[in-house]
């Protein structure tokens, strides 16, 4: 008998009939490389660039597109438009849909990658691979990538205050460590925060008696004159978010900050922090909470190998830090809360250990609790309320 010749089967097609012009932005400073998929012409993908920032060429380039199509199949098609989170914000993409082009904004982590351990990665390639995940993402395919979900300009405006807050604090830790540590050479201790910082500098004394050295006396005021300005510029930011917190009027509906702030061990920085990086977001339920600050669990399973990599870290940096820190803040203030008291329970089953790992299961418990509370009015069980002294 005669063998059968097996052919290796052809890779699917990819399908350009679905009546739409699919187009990828690779931005950068200098060039914007915009790849496109044409329906009628087959899988070629074709590739041009315009200048970075040149807007009335990508729009010229877009017109283009459409008028082949047209003169290829005999009507005029809508395009869609995908490119990376990353430098340029969100402002092509707001452009765009002013224009009225369908945009998206693609999660560039999200998208698969080859695992080979040197892999070729160039923008043409990375153009064709958000097409690729826009075809999917459209055909409806699951999981081919993640969108992510632009905020309002009032939304992304408000967020500014708690991170120019953050810069400053950093700042400001900078600046006195640095003149601590100038003062430490000569065995001087000297606390920079205090209000009495200028007078206290006159004092100093060397630890052999003398007076400071001239050069370095100065160059201290000076960093004291930075020091100030930053401390200034801080009471200005926390002057802004005290009144954006701030109901208009008593009688006002209590907003989802205003009732975080009645929470006993929550003030106004982790409250605007927890509002404007997390909570102004709509989630259809807790794991979407726990996934969009990096808290969710990432599970290894294959065979009989069951393992678990701790949390994915994979959302906001800012909500995930604020997390941990207000769940070390929660057994604090709320030790009679029920989070607080599984806490406990958790560590002394395990004999005092793993208390780092516990507390962030605490800080992905804690958050999907704030959610409820906040979105929902779910009163949190055992937690006290702040009282008006407070």
């Amino acid at each position: 008998m005669q063998a059968a010749d097996h052919q290796p089967e052809k890779p699917t097609a990819i399908r350009t009939d679905l009546g739409v012009i699919f187009v990828s932005l690779e931005l950068s400073r200098s060039t914007w490389l915009i790849t496109s998929l044409l329906p009628g012409g087959g899988e070629k993908m074709s590739k041009h660039s315009v200048s970075g920032g040149d807007v009335t060429a990508l729009l010229a380039r877009f017109s283009q597109l459409q008028e082949k199509v047209k003169r290829r199949i005999g009507r005029c098609v809508p395009i869609v438009v995908i490119q990376e989170a990353g430098l340029d914000g969100f402002w092509i993409h707001r452009m765009l849909e002013t224009e009225g082009i369908e945009s998206h904004v693609v999660d560039a982590a999200s998208i698969a990658t080859s695992r080979r351990r040197r892999r070729a990665k160039t923008d043409r390639i990375d153009g064709e691979a958000l097409v690729r995940a826009l075809l999917a993402y459209k055909r409806g395919e699951p999981r081919v990538c993640a969108m992510v979900r632009v905020p309002t300009p009032e939304e992304e405006d408000r967020r500014r205050i708690s991170r120019e807050r953050k810069t400053l604090t950093a700042e400001r830790v900078a600046h006195v460590n640095r003149i601590k540590g100038l003062l430490f050479t000569h065995g001087v201790e000297y606390e920079p925060a205090h209000r009495n910082r200028r007078a206290r500098l006159e004092e100093l004394r060397t630890r052999d008696g003398g007076a400071l050295p001239i050069h370095l006396k100065r160059q201290i005021n000076r960093e004291l004159d930075r020091l100030e300005l930053t401390l200034e510029q801080i009471k200005a930011v926390e002057a802004e978010r005290n009144a954006l917190l701030a109901p208009a009027t008593p009688a006002e509906v209590p907003t989802p900050a205003k009732m975080l702030m009645d929470l006993n061990g929550i003030g106004a920085e982790f409250t605007m922090v927890l509002w404007t990086e997390g909570l102004f977001r709509q989630f259809d339920n807790r794991r979407q909470v726990a996934a969009y600050a990096g808290l969710a669990p990432t599970p290894w399973q294959s065979g009989t190998i069951d393992r678990e990599q701790g949390v994915g870290k994979s959302g906001n940096p800012r909500l995930r830090t604020t997390m941990l820190q207000l769940a070390w803040l929660w057994l604090r203030h709320q030790p009679d809360s029920a989070l607080s008291r599984w806490f406990h329970e958790r560590v002394e089953r395990n004999g005092g250990r793993f208390r780092k790992t516990m507390i962030t299961a605490l800080a992905r418990k804690l958050l999907v609790a704030l959610w409820k509370y906040a979105t929902a009015g779910v009163v949190i069980e055992g937690a006290t309320m702040r009282t008006a002294s407070q």
